[in-house]
């Protein structure tokens, strides 16, 4: 919308009320203010629900893979060839054998249920940026080395280079019969995944080790997927599924985690549409603030039709102004939002030393830090709400005042 030189002036000049005007500009002041912080909650709370979403996914993705082959009755005969096959189909970035039990574990009288995870050397370097201390080049076939996660090791006590007990219970028969098979491992590092179930139960060991402890002989229980898309995943696995029909069943990241990212999808949309009502009410202050500007200045407004303004130029100068309020508390906001998420972390640690409450329990979050990620497509879709809105705020009052009658309003005057 272009604007001549006399609709800008008279513009700036609502914009900026004078002296004897200052309820006008407090009103004014409380729609940027109002709009700054609708925007600025819009932003916070969508970019923390997206990174929360993310870093669950890119977490458990980074330890789970994108899809696991899980074989009937818990072990997979004739695994290799079915790994030769996964990693050939179209779509399948990486395809690795996996063990995983859910077992026991004993240290200094202390008895906890762990999952034991038995990987491949490979995936187990994968590891390393996780390591909070010691070593995974330690884990070795043949060495009796594990890692555990750093929640699991605060609960029993454990330390580097203390030596655990893992308990298998299906252990091997005797004649006074079956004696659960304990067998004592050296921890070699302690790692952090961050997210609080796997580092309260996870121990890490060598694909070999794990076999032996599990009788398992040279079978392998699961196979571990990573494709090139995880949301295609299910697409991209459908061969392979059907190949194995009978033998082992597929499970992608969101049948696995599906309670969990189905409620964080309903929680974010219906966050978003509780939060848009903060931006409507934010537009009925930018609606009301020019109501008030159009009563205060209908003599004016009079005025300026009897010197030649026409219709529209009113029209365009009270759009213009209330949309111009809408677009620096919408810009406050955005500056804002920005401002919070970048200091996140510190202002939760504040809240809690104020309060003296625990604001992010992991146990409770699953996550150790609060996460954020900026969609800029959901950005500009918050920006744009916000300034739709304001202007549809501003065409009442604007067609209020361009339909001022001057004969009427200046016939006493």
């Amino acid at each position: 919308m272009i604007l001549s030189l006399f609709e800008r002036t008279i513009a700036k000049r609502y914009l900026l009320p004078g002296r004897g005007e200052a309820f006008i500009a407090l009103v004014a002041g409380i729609s940027v203010g109002v709009v700054m912080l609708s925007v600025a909650m819009l932003v916070i709370v969508m970019s923390v629900m997206n990174g929360f979403r993310a870093e669950l996914l890119d977490k458990i993705v980074g330890l789970n893979g994108h899809a696991i082959v899980q074989a009937y009755g818990g072990r997979l005969d004739n695994w290799e060839g079915v790994l030769e096959d996964i990693r050939e189909a179209p779509g399948v970035v990486r395809a690795s054998p996996l063990i995983e039990q859910p077992l026991l574990i004993s240290f200094n009288g202390r008895v906890e249920a762990i999952l034991v995870r038995g990987n491949t050397q490979q995936d187990i370097d994968r590891l390393t940026p996780n390591v909070l201390a010691g070593n995974l080049a330690e884990l070795r076939s043949g060495e009796r080395n594990v890692a555990i996660g750093a929640r699991l090791a605060e609960n029993i006590g454990v330390r580097l280079g203390d030596t655990i007990t893992i308990i298998n219970p299906e252990g091997r028969a005797t004649p006074f019969g079956t004696m659960p098979r304990q067998i004592g491992y050296r921890v070699s590092a302690i790692f952090e995944i961050g997210i609080y179930d796997y580092d309260q139960k996870f121990v890490i060991m060598p694909m070999q080790e794990a076999q032996r402890l599990l009788l398992l002989g040279d079978t392998v229980g699961m196979i571990e997927v990573k494709t090139t898309d995880a949301d295609r995943v299910e697409e991209i696995l459908a061969p392979v599924e059907r190949q194995l029909a009978g033998r082992a069943v597929v499970n992608d990241w969101k049948t696995i985690n599906s309670t969990l990212f189905e409620a964080l999808q309903v929680e974010r949309v219906a966050m978003f549409f509780a939060l848009s009502f903060m931006v409507l009410v934010a537009a009925f202050n930018i609606l009301s603030s020019l109501v008030m500007l159009v009563r205060a200045k209908t003599r004016d407004i009079a005025i300026m039709r009897t010197m030649g303004a026409t219709r529209r130029s009113l029209l365009k100068i009270f759009v213009t102004t209330g949309f111009t309020v809408g677009a620096i508390g919408t810009a406050a906001g955005l500056v804002l939002g920005f401002l919070v998420l970048a200091f996140r972390q510190q202002i939760v640690r504040v809240i809690e030393v104020v309060t003296g409450q625990n604001l992010w329990d992991p146990s409770i979050r699953f996550l150790s830090t609060l996460p954020a990620r900026v969609d800029p497509v959901e950005i500009a879709g918050i920006v744009a709400l916000a300034l739709v809105l304001s202007f549809l705020a501003t065409l009442y009052p604007a067609f209020k005042a361009s339909s001022t009658d001057p004969v009427q309003v200046l016939r006493y005057e």
